[in-house]
């Protein structure tokens, strides 16, 4: 018998025993449905992979089941160069070294090009992509990485700048519903041999639980149908019941090391910046119905308590506190009321960033360097009496309404204020005291020229924040 024979058979037989997903692949680009912002007719990507000049390196980055996968095995099915897949969760250095070496190889002896094609290339460390990239500088091989994270942040960003990167979008529900379609027409990949009634009810439901994933609808009609006895008449009938028993939840889209999770509680923060409660809820529901560690989001609500609403309602911290420790005697379920009762706390609450006043103090104190305490302030309990430390020192609590105007900022920087109060709750009343107070101590040490320090900007504060955690 012959081998070819042999192999050919076996091969039918495992394209027909695949999954439907794996079935439905497009052959062609004409086949292709969705992401027509890259693959469209006259696109730079279409052109490249109809024309078969794929020269430079592209990264494919986009959600689960969007066609990344699909359209490098399209550049397989066209192109004349050798094309090489490996998975980034299964492979390795010692792979890829082989890949190389065959690469090198066969254009030295053929002059034929090798197109690489990494799945979950992100998923590959540093070291690894590093090892990967000075074969891709010099063109043994062309790479074609998919990626379902940022590549700005996951991917080498030497790979990244010598890589064409084309983002891929979910799809949109007529794409969906296209796909479906076809699944259940097609008679050669798909159930088009079998009489399948499929529900407009039931077809929508597959569309808006699947979310945009072509692989998940076909997931779910592919159990729908072969677990659906025919009727009398043959007809497979897939209605609303077996389809929400196909596919009961709805897929979101949210990894937590991922930019997912960090654009979601980006998100969140700045609803309850915004004192949006209803867009606060929104991503809170979101975060907890991925998954998302309470924990996570109680911490965030503590830091958006000090930096967010700070003075303008000091209580803030004080409730997220207490929903924080709330939760660690309650967990979930139930634990979601004291969360939800901070966020709607926070989001409907007054208003003040004037605790990023601290960052001003700290970038004063990077840029003047040593300055001596003022000889009054000195601890007067070791050396007092010998070197004069806290002689002078007045006590506030001994004078009227508690107050004394006395130095407390070394002499240099007399008259400077970091700390402007806001408008806002309980900062209003702040305002109106401490203009009292820093009058009667302009008074009391004759200071006649005062300033003000400005706002920083939001980035010059990130730059600050890092710093201070990295001290």
């Amino acid at each position: 018998m012959n081998p070819n024979l042999f192999e050919h058979a076996s091969e039918t037989r495992r394209q027909q025993d695949a999954p439907l997903a794996a079935r439905m692949r497009p052959q062609t680009l004409d086949q292709f449905i969705g992401q027509q912002h890259i693959i469209g007719a006259g696109r730079l990507l279409r052109r490249a992979i109809e024309t078969d000049r794929l020269f430079s390196s592209i990264l494919l980055w986009g959600p689960p089941g969007t066609g990344k996968t699909t359209l490098a095995r399209l550049v397989a099915h066209t192109t004349r160069s050798h094309f090489q897949m490996l998975s980034a969760i299964l492979s390795g250095i010692p792979d890829l070294r082989k890949v190389i070496a065959d690469a090198q190889e066969r254009y030295q002896l053929y002059q034929k090009r090798t197109i690489l094609f990494i799945d979950e290339v992100h998923r590959w460390n540093k070291a690894q992509q590093d090892a990967l990239l000075p074969h891709v500088e010099d063109g043994t091989v062309t790479l074609i990485g998919a990626t379902t994270e940022n590549p700005y942040f996951e991917v080498n960003s030497a790979l990244v700048s010598r890589s064409r990167i084309f983002q891929l979008k979910a799809l949109e529900d007529q794409d969906v519903q296209a796909i479906l379609q076809s699944a259940v027409t097609d008679p050669q990949r798909g159930y088009g041999k079998k009489r399948v009634l499929l529900d407009e009810a039931a077809q929508a439901h597959l569309i808006h639980v699947a979310g945009g994933d072509a692989r998940n609808a076909l997931n779910a009609l592919e159990l729908a149908i072969e677990s659906t006895l025919p009727d009398e008449k043959q007809t497979i009938h897939i209605t609303l019941d077996v389809a929400q028993e196909s596919i009961q939840q709805r897929a979101v889209l949210y990894d937590k090391d991922g930019d997912a999770h960090y654009d979601t509680i980006s998100a969140f923060i700045k609803s309850i910046r915004g004192s949006d409660p209803d867009a606060a809820l929104y991503w809170l529901a979101k975060m907890l119905y991925a998954g998302e560690s309470p924990r996570f989001i109680l911490r965030r609500l503590l830091i958006s308590a000090g930096e967010d609403i700070g003075l303008a309602a000091p209580n803030a911290l004080v409730l997220v506190s207490a929903a924080a420790q709330s939760f660690e005697y309650i967990g979930m379920p139930e634990g979601i009321y004291p969360i939800v009762e901070a966020t709607l706390y926070l989001a409907t609450a007054p208003k003040s960033n004037s605790t990023t006043a601290y960052f001003k103090a700290y970038d004063l104190v990077e840029k003047e360097g040593q300055v001596e305490v003022p000889d009054h302030l000195k601890d007067a309990n070791r050396d007092g009496p010998a070197l004069g430390h806290g002689q002078g020192y007045l006590y506030p609590h001994v004078h009227d309404q508690h107050h004394v105007g006395q130095q407390y900022l070394p002499d240099a920087m007399l008259g400077t204020y970091f700390y402007t109060p806001s408008e806002q709750g309980h900062e209003a009343a702040v305002k109106d005291r401490l203009r009292r107070w820093r009058t009667a101590q302009e008074q009391a040490l004759g200071i006649t020229e005062t300033q003000t320090l400005p706002e920083l900007t939001m980035e010059e504060i990130i730059n600050l924040k890092n710093k201070q955690g990295r001290h």
